[in-house]
């Protein structure tokens, strides 16, 4: 029942805070999550993703990619349109070589019915892609090639994704994006079409386009905001 409320109450918190919403404003910390404790690491729920391991290590949540399984999304427990997400995110040197340059680390908003924001980066590409998935095709909003705020194998990528739908003008209804790799804005950009996303999940993501079977990552410093209301 505690759990239960928990949720509920940081959902009805990320609604709350909508009518204010700002694309380009500041952002308000109303869940974060070290992944030090089991307890906190089961706050993760998966969303997606048919054979996905998880256990902890050093202090963080270790994901392993399963068999005839591309990606491993995991759900935290803020329910909402206009958020932000972070995390931690390391490609571990566990993953199979043949598969350590189509890995990606990422976050995922407004996930849910087939369709979701993505923010991937791939380290050993030192690449990043800002996708809106769903419908007829998946949409690159934007793409960072050789972008040196990609960090390579066992090293912490900082990731950050922020999706705001602006609340008056007449750019009402339109989505503004922007997504972060440390301190580096990698890409921003604006969707007219935010209404197609009805899902409200907030997730981490790790795999692969296709077969991602044998990929290790770990992920930590999890946090969640929304506009602040001031």
């Amino acid at each position: 029942m505690k759990g239960r409320f928990a949720a509920t109450f940081l959902a009805a918190l990320a609604v709350a805070a909508l009518a204010c919403a700002v694309a380009g404003g500041a952002m308000i910390g109303v869940y974060r999550n070290s992944m030090e404790s089991l307890a906190q690491r089961s706050q993760l729920v998966k969303l997606s993703g048919r054979n996905c391991a998880r256990a902890g290590v050093n202090g963080a949540m270790r994901v392993t990619v399963g068999k005839k399984t591309a990606a491993c999304a995991f759900r935290t427990p803020v329910l909402g349109r206009d958020l932000e997400i972070a995390a931690s995110e390391r490609l571990l040197s566990g993953t199979p070589a043949n598969l350590q340059r189509k890995a990606f680390l990422g976050l995922e908003l407004r996930a849910g019915n087939g369709f979701k924001y993505q923010l991937l980066v791939f380290p050993r590409q030192q690449k990043a892609q800002l996708i809106k998935v769903g419908g007829a095709a998946s949409k690159y909003l934007a793409i960072a090639k050789n972008e040196k705020a990609v960090l390579g194998i066992n090293e912490a990528n900082k990731l950050r994704l922020r999706a705001v739908n602006v609340t008056s003008g007449p750019d009402k209804g339109q989505a503004r994006l922007f997504a972060y790799v440390g301190k580096t804005l990698v890409a921003e950009a604006k969707d007219d079409g935010a209404g197609d996303l009805s899902g409200r999940n907030s997730t981490v993501v790790v795999g692969t386009i296709k077969n991602g079977n044998g990929i290790v990552a770990s992920v930590d410093d999890v946090v969640v905001r929304v506009p602040s209301p001031f």
